[in-house]
């Protein structure tokens, strides 16, 4: 079930997944009709839930051409296990399949927070991703129930990956994102990096609203150009 509010030059819409025989909302924005298949991804919120930032985010990467789904994973449970969030997202990309003007073949995966983790554990378990974005993730990190670490299956890693840190994350220490860059170098694993100096935890998204300054515009054109460079 879908309910559509258009401005000129995307379409926004709330959508329902359904998984595990629950009903998701899942805020939905692709651009305008033009007849040609676009870049889908999947975008997974932090902790502290779908806040109007990611929206405002959201609407920003429908206005560069993609078609982006953030399913709120913490619907029925502030903390669900790693199983419950992996069939959602899978379920969710079976949703945006489903649509018209998907090219199923060019879906990313996108995580902020816990959903930087998600991104990290997820992106080398499920086939459909093609590529992946990781802001200030956890690769070392069994989660809210203490489950496995995105690190376990870093030998799974087939796909690109790209991570964005900041280096005063008091959260996530930087130090555990260059042990993770280093073992996926000796794996002869791609990935890339961007870490912006001085900058703390959340720094995309802050008091709900996304942020204006230069770092957090410089790690949305990072963001974008690598999807449009790995999602072709």
């Amino acid at each position: 079930m879908l309910t559509n509010e258009i401005n000129s030059t995307i379409n926004r819409q709330t959508a329902q997944i359904v998984s595990g025989g629950k009903t998701y909302p899942a805020y939905l924005a692709a651009p305008r009709p033009g007849g040609k298949t676009s870049t889908a991804l999947i975008l997974l919120h932090s902790f502290k839930g779908l806040e109007p930032g990611y929206k405002t985010l959201i609407d920003n990467l429908a206005s560069e051409g993609f078609v982006v789904l953030a399913p709120e994973w913490q619907t029925f449970d502030v903390k669900p296990r790693d199983e419950v969030v992996k069939q959602l997202v899978c379920d969710s990309v079976t949703f945006l399949k489903r649509g018209s003007g998907v090219d199923s073949a060019r879906i990313g995966l996108l995580g902020f927070c816990a959903g930087g983790r998600f991104t990290m554990l997820f992106l080398p378990q499920i086939p459909w991703f093609k590529a992946g974005v990781a802001f200030y993730g956890f690769p070392y990190s069994g989660g809210f129930n203490n489950q496995s670490q995105p690190a376990e299956f870093l030998q799974q890693l087939e796909e690109p990956l790209l991570m964005i840190h900041g280096s005063r994350d008091k959260a996530s220490n930087v130090a555990d994102i260059y042990k993770y860059a280093q073992a996926l170098d000796a794996a002869d694993k791609y990935f890339e990096m961007k870490v912006y100096q001085g900058e703390p935890h959340g720094f995309m998204v802050v008091e709900g609203k996304l942020s204006e300054t230069s770092v957090a515009k410089d790690a949305f054109w990072q963001m974008v150009t690598f999807f449009n460079r790995t999602l072709k």
